[in-house]
């Protein structure tokens, strides 16, 4: 079947193909794969997957990044949620018949777990461990649940495939949150401006780099099998 896969940010484009798009932009991998770089956050989520919809998918993915809510996950560990919980409390359920082919056939160790919809960056570990303790949820992200409700809207099926990228107790740098632009991406001019003011942030900039490397890492093991994926 066709299948689209929706991804937020350039580095975990990266993970799937050497092409440039820019946001909004889709580009078929092969016959049966389709992947269209959205930007960050719901809204965006939803505009690539309704130009996704509009191309006969059958399948939608949300592919990318999450940041650690429960203290048992790593960089590098790569999950396949059976549920998420939105913004507004309600839970969604991910298809699950694509989910037992998944388990069955993917030769990665992965997870099955509860992820939580964020609207916005969530950079402290004490605002990680409530959101933990409030909702169960392990994971976190911006555009997951955006997918799965356009994929069950349209009567077709969803898979969300992230990795973790932050743990619980890696307080992301406010050099971060304040370098990024309306598509959810580091300006490096801005973040390098922002460094000069704030030198002391640059030893937890760099572990935050090699976090995002170890995610990046495990999404590029994954795309080795796309075709498992996609034969659903």
């Amino acid at each position: 079947m066709l299948i689209g896969i929706i991804v937020a940010l350039t580095e975990e484009l990266s993970t799937l193909t050497s092409k440039k798009l820019t946001r909004g932009q889709s580009f078929f991998i092969n016959e049966d794969i389709v992947i269209i770089y959205s930007g960050t956050g719901r809204d965006n989520a939803i505009k690539a997957a309704n130009t996704l919809l509009s191309k006969d998918v059958k399948g939608l993915v949300s592919w990318g990044c999450a940041g650690a809510l429960a203290p048992n996950l790593t960089s590098g560990d790569l999950l396949f949620p059976e549920k998420i919980i939105t913004a507004a409390g309600e839970t969604l359920d991910v298809c699950s018949d694509w989910l037992t082919h998944i388990k069955k056939n993917l030769p990665i160790v992965h997870r099955s777990v509860i992820l939580l919809e964020s609207l916005h960056l969530i950079e402290s570990p004490e605002a990680k461990q409530q959101l933990h303790e409030k909702t169960q949820a392990v994971a976190v992200d911006m555009e997951s649940a955006a997918i799965v409700q356009c994929a069950q809207k349209a009567g077709i099926h969803s898979l969300v495939i992230r990795t973790i990228s932050d743990a619980v107790a890696l307080r992301l740098p406010s050099v971060i949150a304040q370098s990024i632009n309306a598509e959810g991406e580091v300006e490096q001019d801005k973040l390098l401006r922002s460094l000069l003011t704030h030198p002391q942030q640059l030893p937890a900039l760099i572990k935050v780099g090699f976090h995002f490397q170890a995610a990046k890492n495990k999404l590029k093991a994954v795309s080795k099998h796309l075709d498992i994926i996609a034969g659903f």
